[in-house]
């Protein structure tokens, strides 16, 4: 593979090889990518009661679910957590909802992730309640509700005391059934680890119709899952399930170790975070993900010897080998209208890194 190759596979890691050139290379990475000229310009008036369509939203999560990167073998139970009950004492502006039911979530993280490990995988579980026929709307004309459309949000709380949510998993719920319910909330965990924060992990459970219509809505009322209230007598509480791999025995290959200093290292993938949240021209414009784990090659190779130098082969350098997608959902203006799309960026997230020969 010469180095042309690897820049097909990922044009973002020549952006990110130079830090001062990261954010300006990469809101043109994302422009080209889109086929725009600039960043939408966009008021306050455009952000106001905004709504995911459900079109826009079953899009972005089939795109999410197919680009995961693939759980590694071998993980362990780090641990079952079972919630704070109570009040969260949560308010703030969320940017961009729909208010049908929710329901907020607590989950105390500190000291529950194990020193040099990685979280491969996390669920959260949630015990739907036997069904109370007697909610239910009168039977109407209209075809029949079978589901509710039951989507979970991470919550980050801004500095400014206002909260933003990332949608992090979505899927439709039989009305009539009761028992567990299992939701992939690996991203929301990544995500409050990126943070740092000394506080607890907030999801919100956002129950709505399984389609747009008053019938829809009100069937999704019937559900209910039992929450962590110690009020609520029912069996059942929400659980979040948490899955490591001791990165000493199972680290990946060709990972950087996380004490190896920048460029110190042979050839590795080391981490790189990109918030769209901190990013000015970006944070009103991509509304998910919140950001994402971009990653970058680093380290050095081993040169070829001096006489295969003089026949033409070139220097030996880290660069990327392989890349996968990165899904989005961002706004468009088109006149006076602001709408929201979907959209599947190639290319944006280095999966590994190797040596390759320049010439």
């Amino acid at each position: 593979m010469d180095l042309r190759c690897a820049g097909m596979l990922c044009v973002l890691c020549l952006i990110l090889t130079v830090q001062a050139f990261t954010q300006e290379g990469f809101k043109e990475v994302v422009l080209k990518q889109l086929g725009l000229s600039e960043v939408p310009k966009l008021h306050k008036r455009d952000l106001v009661d905004l709504v995911i369509p459900e079109h826009v939203k079953n899009k972005y999560m089939s795109m999410l679910k197919r680009q995961r990167v693939k759980r590694r073998a071998l993980p362990s139970l780090a641990g079952i957590l079972r919630g704070i009950p109570g009040h969260t004492g949560m308010t703030g502006e969320v940017l961009y909802s729909d208010t049908i039911t929710r329901q907020k979530l607590m989950f105390d993280m500190e000291g529950r992730i194990p020193k040099n490990s990685e979280v491969t995988m996390a669920e959260l579980k949630l015990f739907k309640k036997p069904l109370d026929r007697t909610i239910l709307p009168a039977k109407q004309s209209h075809r029949p509700v079978s589901n509710a459309r039951v989507s979970v949000y991470w919550v980050q709380r801004q500095h400014n005391g206002t909260n933003r949510t990332s949608l992090i998993d979505s899927r439709l719920v039989p009305i009539r059934e009761s028992g567990w319910k299992s939701f992939d909330v690996t991203q929301a965990v990544h995500y409050w680890l990126r943070n740092k924060r000394q506080e607890p992990m907030f999801l919100e459970v956002w129950i709505e119709g399984e389609r747009v219509g008053s019938y829809a809505s009100e069937m999704a009322k019937a559900v209910r899952f039992t929450s962590q209230d110690p009020k609520d007598k029912a069996l059942g509480k929400p659980e979040l399930v948490l899955y490591t791999l001791n990165l000493d025995d199972y680290g990946s290959p060709g990972d950087c170790r996380e004490e190896a200093p920048m460029g110190k290292s042979t050839c590795c993938r080391q981490k790189h975070y990109i918030s769209f949240r901190e990013l000015s021209w970006a944070q009103h414009w991509i509304l998910e993900p919140a950001g994402f784990q971009a990653y970058r090659c680093s380290g050095s190779c081993l040169q070829p010897p001096r006489a295969l130098r003089r026949l033409g082969s070139g220097q030996r350098s880290c660069a990327a080998a392989g890349s996968s997608a990165l899904p989005i959902i961002y706004l468009v203006k088109r006149g006076n209208r602001t709408e929201i799309e979907a959209a599947e960026f190639p290319d944006m997230i280095v999966e590994r890194c190797s040596c390759v020969t320049d010439g």
